[in-house]
């Protein structure tokens, strides 16, 4: 798919794997709409690459809909990644034994709705959007990546609620794919491993962390660049035959328990 005087949106596209897939698509033609809430580094990132950026909250649904109405405004929506979520690291009981003790239902709640919900309300409201303009010589409007990670599979311990929610972005793959066909909409989705993004400056010496996490992958034996990820993502967009997947970008790593 051509994305040449196209527009593309990127949720979480400020910072990390977003950041990296919106360069991607600039580069390839695109005016991508970067959707965040940081608005610094969505900013900034916006001049770099000759793009806009949108203040997003996934939840806010209204907040969705103005971003995909902005980018269909300046040119065809053509692409859409689904980048924007949080983390979680909660056991599912305390020690005690205390049912006050057990992971916060609030909390679960959270993650799934900015990882889970706010990828699908992104989806339903981006793909109502491409399925207004006119399809290519081969009958495609758009395509949509959707962002995973390797814990729907091998979620770790205290990874219930994020697991759940990127399971269900894996879950949601081949219905969307099956039911925006009819428009011409591919869908896909990546699970990344162990990705070297902003997530791990909370530590006090992160290049020891990441170093020490690079050697659970089997090779090579490093964190991943949000590049690397950002060239699977290009690849499923610009393919035309790539529909109905999860690819895992992940070094082959399979994660311990912990």
């Amino acid at each position: 798919m051509d994305l040449t005087n196209s527009t593309a949106i990127v949720t979480g596209g400020a910072s990390g794997i977003g950041a990296g897939c919106a360069r991607a698509l600039a580069a390839r033609g695109a005016t991508v709409i970067i959707a965040d809430l940081q608005a610094d580094k969505g900013e900034a990132l916006a001049e770099e690459i000759k793009g806009v950026f949108a203040q997003v909250d996934v939840t806010n649904t209204e907040q969705i809909t103005a971003a995909v109405e902005q980018a269909a405004s300046i040119a065809p929506l053509k692409a859409c990644v689904n980048s924007a979520g949080i983390g979680s690291a909660i056991r599912t009981i305390g020690r005690d034994g205390q049912i006050d003790s057990a992971f916060p239902i609030e909390s679960f709640k959270k993650v799934v709705e900015i990882n889970l919900i706010g990828t699908f309300d992104v989806v339903r409201q981006a793909a109502t959007v491409m399925s207004r303009h006119e399809p290519d010589a081969n009958g495609q409007r758009g395509a949509i990546v959707n962002l995973a990670s390797v814990a729907a599979f091998d979620g770790q311990i205290g990874q219930a609620a994020y697991s759940a929610s990127k399971g269900g972005i894996v879950g949601l793959t081949l219905p969307l794919a099956r039911d925006l066909a009819a428009v011409g909409i591919r869908v896909n989705t990546v699970a990344p491993g162990l990705i070297d993004t902003p997530i791990y400056e909370f530590v006090p010496n992160p290049a020891e962390f990441k170093e020490n996490l690079g050697r659970n992958v089997l090779f090579p034996k490093r964190l991943g660049s949000p590049d690397e990820l950002a060239s699977m993502v290009l690849e499923l967009i610009t393919n035309d035959y790539m529909n109905g997947e999860t690819i895992r970008v992940d070094g082959g790593i399979r994660m311990p328990p912990k």
